[in-house]
């Protein structure tokens, strides 16, 4: 009779079915109930990385930029309704007439709101520096799109307060001969995106300038190279290597 390979109080390490001794266990560390401390998991409760803590953070940050610059469009709105060139017309009872025809007044309100645009975006893209220096791509994804949100705000609050938009009742109101001022219009379009052009182009020069750098590298180290300070490793018998590990040098050229 031979003697069982196992000890009967000990279980059988052929068993499949096998469950760790600390499988589940209050103290254990590789089970749903291991401690947190010792590198279990709780099921259900996300392990959140550093990385998505610093997305959430820049994009709070790039909402409130957003915000931000979007209510300064109001700012905007009534400069431009205040240093625009008026368009002056003439009524003669029958039709509306420009008052002068060779003037420069309807493209001066699209000029003065081009202008307008691209110094707000200057100093907005300046203070979103100063107060944000890290930067980032929703950083400026977010200042580009508070400037056009506030470029469009801008652009109907002027519109709205500026001179009412009915020319007809306007010219009768005021009567015949009298000279009147056109509605505020801005009939090129792409002025409204000065503003998000402008403050792109000025945050991405600021930060080639003053933005943060990354470290360099540090030379010497190369990759199976020793390390410095480290110490090397004895060299083979018969190998022909210099005993403290460097590169074995170079014999003389033959002449």
């Amino acid at each position: 009779m031979t003697a069982p390979l196992t000890p009967p109080h000990q279980p059988s390490s052929n068993d499949p079915w096998q469950t760790p001794p600390h499988w589940g266990g209050p103290g254990g560390s590789g089970g749903p109930g291991g401690s947190r401390g010792t590198g279990g998991y709780y099921p259900g409760t996300p392990l959140e990385s550093k990385e998505d803590k610093d997305l959430r953070s820049d994009l709070r940050r790039a909402a409130v930029v957003t915000v931000l610059v979007t209510v300064s469009g109001i700012a905007l709105g009534l400069l431009w309704l205040w240093l625009a060139p008026r368009v002056p017309l003439i009524s003669d009872s029958t039709a509306v007439f420009l008052n002068d025809s060779e003037g420069e007044e309807a493209i001066g309100a699209d000029g003065t709101f081009v202008l307008l645009g691209l110094a707000f975006g200057a100093v907005s893209a300046a203070l979103a520096f100063w107060f944000q220096r890290r930067g980032g791509i929703a950083l400026v994804v977010g200042l580009a799109l508070g400037g056009l949100l506030g470029s469009l705000l801008a652009w109907r609050l002027g519109v709205w307060l500026g001179p009412t938009q009915d020319v007809v009742a306007h010219a009768r109101a005021v009567g015949k001969g009298v000279v009147f001022d056109a509605p505020l219009q801005l009939r090129a379009k792409g002025a409204l995106l000065a503003w998000p052009l402008g403050a792109m182009a000025v945050h991405l020069g600021l930060t080639a300038l003053f933005g943060p750098r990354d470290p360099e590298p540090e030379w010497g180290v190369f990759p199976g190279g020793p390390v410095p300070g480290a110490p090397s490793a004895p060299a083979a018998p018969g190998s022909g290597a210099p005993a403290g590990g460097g590169v074995p040098p170079v014999p003389p050229a033959q002449s």
